[in-house]
Order: C-alpha cells, then sequence, then structure tokens
C-alpha cells in the first residue's frame, strides 16, 4: 500500500508480526486460557466447509455467543457475561450470511451480530452478492443475528492528486469494497485510496480528464488496449496531468457524520428495531469519525488501532473495541482446539 496512507490504517504482515511482539494477541492462541477477556471474533464471506467446523468447536466445547448490547453491559457497566462466551460478527452481510451461515448457527444453537451497510441492500435477489431487505428482515427477527451497522455506504475513497494507476481489466480482480465509486470505467484514473472514515479529506479528481482516458482505450480497442506493453505512459500523457479538489474541513466532518448517523437510522427504520452500534469498515477510524461516532448517540465502536489488545474486556474504550480473525475460533480452550502463529491479522 502506497506510503501515504498510515501505518495505522494498513494490514498485512508487518503489522500483525508488530502486534504479536507487543502482546496484542490473547494467550489462548498459543495454548493459555481465556481469562476475563472476551474474544470477539469477525467473519466476512463464508463457505459451509470454513465455518462449520468453527462452530462445532464451540458448541462441544460449552461456549456461548453474545449480542452487542451484552458487549455494551460488560464494557460500559462491568456486568460479565460468564464463563465461556464469546461474540461472533460478520461484516458487510454477504449473501452468505443468509445462505450459510444462517442455517449453521441456527442447527448449532449459536447467535452473531452483522454489520450491514444499508445502501449496499437491495430489494430483488440475485442483483447483489449482498443480502436483501426481505433477507436481513428475517434475519433480524429471527433473534439469531443482532443486525447493527457498518456505516452506510462503507466508501472507499479517492485521496491524493496523483494518478497512481488506471482501470484495466486486472481491476474486475479487486475485492468490491476496495472499489471506489469513481473508478468507472476502462481507462478512468486511480489515485491513493483511503476510507471514508479515515482522516483523510476526499479528492475530486477533474472528470473531463477521466473522461479522456475512457474514451482513449474506448477508440483503441478496449480491453485490448492494455495488452500495449506502455499503456500506463500513454494515459498519463491522455490524462495531461493532475486535475481536481480536495473536499473542505468542514464538508469531511459533515459526510462522516453523516455516514455513521444514516447508517444506524436507515437500518433502525427499514428493520423496525433500534441500531445503536457500528464496526468501522476496515476497523480504520480517525479522530475526526472518533468523535462522531460519540456525537451521534452510537453505544459502541468496533476499530482498529495499533498495539491494543485484540480482546475485550470490561472498562475498555467503547469507541476503540479490537477483534480477532475467525480462523483463531478453534484455538479457543477444549478438545480438538489448535495452535495459531498469527503473522497476519
Amino acid at each position: 500500500m502506497s506510503a501515504s496512507v498510515p501505518f495505522a490504517e494498513r494490514g498485512g504482515p508487518v503489522r500483525g508480526l508488530l502486534d504479536l511482539a507487543t502482546g496484542c494477541y490473547p494467550a489462548f492462541l498459543f495454548g493459555g486460557g481465556v481469562g476475563d477477556q472476551l474474544p470477539v471474533f469477525h467473519l466476512h464471506e463464508v463457505t459451509r466447509e470454513w465455518l462449520e467446523p468453527r462452530l462445532r468447536h464451540l458448541a462441544e466445547n460449552g461456549y456461548r455467543t453474545v449480542t452487542c448490547d451484552e458487549i455494551a453491559r460488560l464494557v460500559v457497566d462491568g456486568v460479565r457475561p460468564g464463563a465461556r462466551a464469546v461474540a461472533l460478527t460478520f461484516d458487510d452481510a454477504w449473501s452468505s450470511a443468509y445462505t450459510v451461515a444462517y442455517p449453521l448457527l441456527k442447527q448449532y444453537g449459536m447467535r452473531a451480530v452483522l454489520f450491514a451497510i444499508p445502501a449496499r441492500i437491495g430489494d430483488a435477489d440475485g442483483d447483489s452478492p449482498f443480502v436483501t431487505w426481505s433477507q436481513l428482515r428475517e434475519l433480524q427477527s429471527s433473534g439469531v443475528y443482532d443486525v447493527q451497522s457498518h456505516t452506510r455506504t462503507h466508501t472507499m475513497m479517492f485521496c491524493g492528486d496523483e494518478i497512481v494507476d488506471f482501470v484495466s481489466p486486472d481491476f474486475a480482480c479487486e475485492p468490491l469494497l476496495n472499489r471506489p465509486l469513481e473508478a468507472d470505467g476502462l481507462g478512468t484514473p486511480l489515485y491513493v485510496r483511503r476510507s471514508r472514515m479515515s482522516d483523510a479529506r476526499r479528492f475530486h479528481a477533474d472528470e473531463a480528464s477521466a473522461d479522456r482516458c475512457r474514451a482513449h482505450v474506448a477508440s483503441n480497442g478496449g480491453a485490448e488496449f492494455f495488452r500495449r506493453s506502455e499503456w500506463r505512459d500513454e494515459l498519463r500523457r491522455v490524462a495531461d496531468g493532475t486535475h481536481g479538489s480536495f473536499e473542505s474541513d468542514e464538508t469531511r466532518a459533515a459526510a462522516i457524520r453523516a455516514e455513521l448517523a444514516d447508517g444506524c437510522a436507515v437500518l433502525s427504520e427499514r428493520l423496525g428495531v433500534p441500531v445503536r452500534h457500528v464496526a468501522m469498515p476496515w476497523g480504520i477510524s480517525g479522530d475526526v469519525a472518533r468523535r462522531a461516532v460519540e456525537d451521534t448517540g452510537h453505544v459502541l465502536c468496533f476499530a482498529e488501532e495499533p498495539l491494543r489488545r485484540r480482546t475485550v474486556r470490561a472498562g475498555d474504550d467503547r469507541f476503540h473495541l479490537m477483534r480477532l480473525n475467525g480462523k483463531f475460533i478453534t484455538c479457543l480452550p477444549g478438545r480438538g482446539r489448535s495452535w495459531f502463529f498469527p503473522a497476519v491479522r
């Protein structure tokens, strides 16, 4: 990732090894006990083959899953959820949360938290990789899922004024939620990207420059254009430098506040239940977002921060709670546990 992105917003082996060296990972990953910690695991898209052994491990060893309100009672009021309590959180509300995880959670008597993105959810089945509104209402009303916010749009945005690449056919391999909304069409210039919840100011690229690049690709073979050995240099000449503008500090603060407030408001209205908790996309929360989370009435916020313990305890900062990758579920004490050396998050 570009050096212009702060280290605190980056993942990968280096960040994972730093967390390991500074004791951020809990002892149960290495054969120890859980103690007074509440492990909160995050998961995304899942298959039955991957998820079922992990749920079976929890069920066979007497673990109980808790909701966000129970986590809040622990963190804010010091009310412990009991022995062998864990939390399972699914980010993004991918369709597998309904088709795969939902029946397995019911089968094993588990509950989970589902952090949904209202702007990504539609009414029609099959048009999106995410659950539909009718499915989301079913998940919430079933009691199996505790649906909470993952912000309104889960936006990745341009935040630099230097072109770093262009949309090519390979861009289709980029994870869907990592693609800025402006990255539309072959040849579109790409700039350094950061989360809307970071402290970065959004860069609005000049559409005329992007239009020239897209038109040049279209008139020179479309996807075949990218077989040319010097296609990037050619598009840089067509782009004719960098043009655009940065949003103001005031606009940034208002946009972040709206992302947080609207995420809860839309979910609450569509589901008919209060939504009061949020997980930050990619775990990123800048200073502006941190203040906005509190100002918009959220009770809990899950967000990454370097050198912080990756479990939850009473008295933790309720607006910067940390989670563990779901791959570590089978490291929990019990029959059939495994040890895991966590080189990455």
